[in-house]
């Protein structure tokens, strides 16, 4: 009993993760129609800045308040990168799809090499608070706290990302100028900073997966991000691209299965486990897990 809780709460936490980046996908291609290759990029500058936060940013540390800090700054890294990226290189190429790709796929290499060019290529351990650094008895498993930390923040982005995409201005209208900017723009409405502060938040995300994640894998690498975008475009294409609850379900289901395979059977197999279910579903639910007919990021 006490290694399935364990199981279960720790494929929680694992889909938490994946959430976390995924979300920012599926907002930005939701909302924006841009498919972003670029997205474990800011994943890993997000790490890697709260890693160096820790250890030189006057007020930042391994203690509750100084990782606050460090997160902060890791979070505000990547949502500036992310912001600069679409006011740079985004923002011309919107509607042609290929040069979209192109362009972010360059960057989803470019940017980790730098970081490996600066601070090479060894795993480099992450600080970890005392607030979070043991674990917690339930039904006899010893769970580790980072697991829970995980899966609160996950759902409060989750809530928050479902009441910006329906109840804030912003995300009417981005919705309203993806599907017809010619007649937003006639309105007087200026969409194009609507969509720079959607792809902000999807970096914002990102970041913050790569802080957290920091704390579930115990430390940081280069092409951390580019691995765990893998399962992010996995969750966007299960839970259906354009939903935000779709995409919270499939992580759900994808970090469940990666821990149960990974456990009952040998060691790896749960990433192809998790592709056995992209397959399942492609082939019986072209939609996702949201459905053909889901709205923008229901």
């Amino acid at each position: 009993m006490s290694t399935v809780v364990l199981l279960v709460v720790t494929g929680l936490g694992l889909g938490a993760l994946y959430f976390l980046i995924a979300s920012g996908l599926s907002l930005i291609f939701g909302l924006m129609d841009v498919l972003n290759f670029a997205h474990g990029a800011f994943l890993s500058i997000g790490a890697y800045a709260t890693w160096w936060a820790s250890g030189h940013l006057p007020g930042a540390g391994s203690d509750g308040f100084g990782f606050l800090v460090s997160v902060a700054f890791g979070v505000a890294a990547g949502t500036l990168a992310a912001t600069l990226v679409e006011l740079g290189v985004i923002r011309p190429l919107y509607g042609r799809h290929r040069e979209q790709i192109l362009v972010t796929v360059g960057l989803s290499l470019a940017v980790p090499a730098l970081i490996q060019a600066v601070w090479g290529a060894d795993p480099l351990t992450f600080p970890r608070p005392e607030l979070v650094s043991g674990t917690v008895s339930l039904l006899g498993a010893a769970i580790p706290t980072d697991r829970f930390l995980l899966i609160a923040v996950a759902g409060l982005v989750l809530a928050g990302l479902l009441l910006f995409g329906s109840r804030t201005r912003y995300g009417l209208i981005v919705r309203a100028g993806v599907e017809d900017r010619a007649m937003v723009t006639a309105l007087g409405i200026d969409v194009r900073r609507s969509f720079t502060l959607v792809f902000a938040i999807g970096g914002a995300a990102a970041a913050l997966a790569g802080a957290l994640g920091g704390l579930y894998f115990g430390v940081v690498t280069p092409f951390q991000g580019t691995s765990l975008l893998i399962f992010a475009f996995i969750v966007v294409v299960i839970g259906g691209t354009t939903s935000t609850v779709g995409c919270a379900v499939a992580s759900v289901a994808v970090g469940m299965v990666q821990q149960f395979a990974n456990y009952y059977t040998v060691a790896g197999l749960g990433d192809i486990a998790v592709v056995i279910v992209l397959a399942a579903v492609l082939l019986t639910r072209q939609g996702g897990l949201a459905g053909a007919t889901a709205g923008r990021v229901a």
